[in-house]
């Protein structure tokens, strides 16, 4: 450790820190733009400048290491000197649009030009002028004039997305940020440079020009979409979701969010809601009110209850819906009497799990993995804030390996990081691929193989597998969604867990969605007799109840289970969007995320509970208390909840339980391996085709991401 002095102030701080470093510690603001804490330091700016007793001249903070007994003063004349001279070199060129521009009142050049600013320009010849770029639907660079050169958009491209996407180009005052060659800006976290830029260079194209800052409220949440769980602050006007940024937890999601959680909420105003109960007679689909839709719905489970008994009732739920409305659903199919229940909507084998699948470790310990194999999943796609993690890990020496196949690694780039060894085949191959694995470990390590129909063979690219796995303290085999989607995804856990068992390693699941560990605990998957997913949608019911699901999209069988579910002589959606009018017999209006209360348990079993940023639209009614009131009308026990709290607190066994409890969570398994597993079963999903709300965002669907996806939907 080094001490040094900042303003009077002793600040011990480890060896090889920067001036800024202490000084953030020390709780002494410097002002700075192109510094940030989850950044390498560039010190393009200069306005950091302090000075340092003996220095000749002032000297950068973000770039000065401490040195023992150092002597720093960030106030005094010198210092202040210095930062107002960088201030006006900056306001040479910048535009005087701030009554215009969308970072007014947010934007860290007008905060400190306050402070550090001239009140008069000495400058007087011609202002540059910058043309403005299109880079995508998602970001915004017409006015690139603002642009003070920071660069920490490309140091995050390079950083944290893994992708140089944006650049410096030129010299002098001809610089300019743009991309290569006319491309748009892709990355699936490319949202975080609009946060990263402290100026209003780079905007938010969705949000352009629809409201000011300081008119909006700002209120907590969680993002409903990928098992991370990401807080967000959802900002509000008018009963209006305006924007989604991130809400820092560094536990969690960092300071970073996708950009399915920053943009999806333009669906939430869409044309596509649904506001009001509606009915479909006589093949036309007719607005109702509850009283009506409730009661045709009980007439009808009643009836069909009575006529086919209570295992032709089934309900298919999505396991981004909140906890308490999974605990409701559960509830509600049992209470009638059926055990036919199931959140796994993707899944080609429903094998009865030991415990609560998830993550095996902590989310934040994936930054810091020596070794880890992925095995089953398109990695950057379907969990871009754990990807970005392993990333880091990459970074600082940690070596990734992956078995997969050519649909999820395209190539061996397609992840943004480097891949050290890959063994890429069939789905139906990846059970002989493991094996294989675990062959090489046994070598290795001189013992003996669990006794299997499958006999491994060390192949080279085992071996450089198992090394991987063996070298290091703190490594992992996580399996992704495809290889729990697997048709012998029991297998691929089995041989994980022995594999990891030798290696030391943890194991663990990525977790599918918002709520796939949530879904686990409350239980909403069949009793005994009662028929899982698979069935339900290969037409095995009377009644089918759709809670936030779309079997055209959500199901392993696509359009075909739809086809077959459209045999049930009633079916019920419970959805905030017109979703399955086509098979549908009932639509009833339920609120998103933004419109309810409710909690999501994440890939690590984190409870994050959160409340409505908004009211309801139009007659929409949050989906526990929809559940509540059909329960009551069909007269089901233990439904008599006055609150989500109430419901939660029956759920967890308490109302402030931070964590699920670990003797619950366990990835532990006593299936044999068996050969196999049918390819097919393996359906590829896109980044912004995973749940009902990024599918009806217009600007997600403008993205290169979901342009690429649909054109592979259509030549499927």
């Amino acid at each position: 450790m080094v001490e040094i002095d900042i303003d009077g102030k002793k600040v011990e701080i480890v060896e090889g820190s920067m001036i800024m470093h202490a000084a953030d510690k020390a709780g002494t603001y410097i002002p700075h733009f192109c510094y940030h804490k989850k950044l390498s330091i560039a010190a393009n700016c200069r306005m950091c400048l302090v000075d340092v007793e003996k220095a000749p001249k002032p000297m950068p903070a973000c770039a000065t290491p401490v040195t023992q007994g150092m002597i720093v003063r960030t106030k005094s004349e010198k210092a202040i000197s210095a930062q107002k001279s960088v201030m006006e070199f900056l306001l040479i060129n910048h535009p005087l649009d701030c009554p215009i521009c969308d970072q007014g009142g947010e934007c860290q050049l007008q905060d400190l030009a306050v402070g550090y600013g001239g009140s008069g320009s000495r400058y007087e010849e011609e202002k540059r002028v910058v043309f403005h770029k299109d880079v995508g639907p998602l970001i915004s660079m017409e006015e690139m004039t603002r642009c003070i050169h920071c660069t920490r958009c490309v140091r995050f491209g390079q950083e944290i997305g893994g992708i140089m996407e944006l650049g410096m180009s030129h010299r002098g005052e001809h610089s300019e940020i743009e991309t290569f060659v006319g491309h748009s800006v892709d990355s699936e976290l490319s949202g975080n440079m609009i946060d990263l830029c402290p100026v209003g260079a780079l905007t938010s194209k969705p949000f352009r020009y629809s409201a000011r800052t300081w008119e909006l409220s700002r209120r907590k949440s969680v993002s409903p979409h990928d098992s991370t769980g990401a807080n967000l602050i959802v900002q509000v006007k008018s009963n209006r979701v305006m924007r989604v940024v991130p809400l820092e937890n560094e536990a969690v999601n960092e300071c970073w969010i996708a950009d399915r959680d920053r943009y999806s909420y333009e669906a939430l105003n869409g044309a596509e809601r649904l506001t009001a109960p509606m009915l479909k007679q006589g093949g036309e689909w007719k607005e109702v009110d509850w009283q009506t839709a409730l009661e045709y719905v009980a007439n009808g489970l009643s009836q069909i209850k009575s006529e086919h008994g209570a295992g032709s009732i089934g309900a298919l739920v999505s396991p981004h819906s909140t906890l308490e409305e999974l605990y409701l659903a559960a509830a509600f199919t049992r209470g009638l009497g059926s055990e036919n229940i199931d959140h796994r909507l993707r899944h080609a084998e429903f094998a009865q799990a030991e415990g609560v699948r998830w993550l095996g470790t902590s989310i934040a310990s994936l930054s810091d993995l020596q070794s880890v194999l992925v095995i089953g999943s398109n990695l950057r796609k379907d969990h871009p804030l754990f990807a970005q993690r392993i990333r880091q890990a990459v970074r600082r020496g940690g070596a990734l390996a992956a078995i997969t196949s050519e649909a999820l690694l395209s190539a061996p780039d397609a992840w943004a990081m480097p891949i050290k060894h890959w063994m890429v085949g069939a789905p139906s191959e990846w059970v002989q691929a493991l094996a294989d694995v675990a062959a090489a470990i046994a070598a290795e390590k001189g013992v003996a193989v669990p006794a299997s129909p499958v006999t491994g063979q060390a192949s080279e690219g085992a071996k450089a597998i198992a090394k991987t796995l063996i070298a290091g303290e703190r490594k992992a085999v996580l399996l992704g969604n495809a290889a729990a989607h697997h048709a012998n995804a029991s297998s691929l856990l089995a041989l994980a867990n022995w594999i990891a068992a030798q290696t030391g390693a943890n194991v663990g699941y990525l977790t599918e969605a918002a709520n796939t560990v949530g879904a686990q605990w409350v239980n909403a998957v069949p009793g005994q007799g009662g028929q899982n997913a698979g069935q339900m949608l290969a037409g095995g019911l009377k009644a089918a109840l759709l809670f936030n699901c779309e079997p055209a999209f959500d199901t392993a069988g696509g359009a075909a289970a739809a086809q077959a579910l459209n045999a049930s002589e009633m079916i019920v959606t419970f959805s905030p969007f017109k979703a399955n009018m086509d098979i549908s017999d009932v639509l009833l209006p339920i609120a998103p995320f933004t419109e309810t209360s409710g909690t999501f348990v994440n890939a690590e079993g984190r409870v994050q509970s959160f409340h409505a940023v908004v009211r309801p639209q139009g007659d929409a009614r949050p989906g526990w208390k929809v559940l509540r009131v059909l329960g009551d009308l069909l007269g089901v026990p233990n439904m008599a909840f006055d609150s989500s709290q109430e419901v939660l607190a029956r759920a967890l066994g308490s109302e402030s339980v931070a964590a699920l409890p670990a003797e619950r969570l366990s990835n532990a398994t006593s299936a044999s391996v068996r050969p196999g597993g049918d390819a097919a079963s393996v359906r590829p999903v896109g980044i912004y085709e995973l749940d009902g709300i990024v599918r009806r965002a217009p600007s997600l669907q403008l993205t290169a991401d979901a342009r690429h996806a649909a054109a592979q939907g259509a030549t499927a």
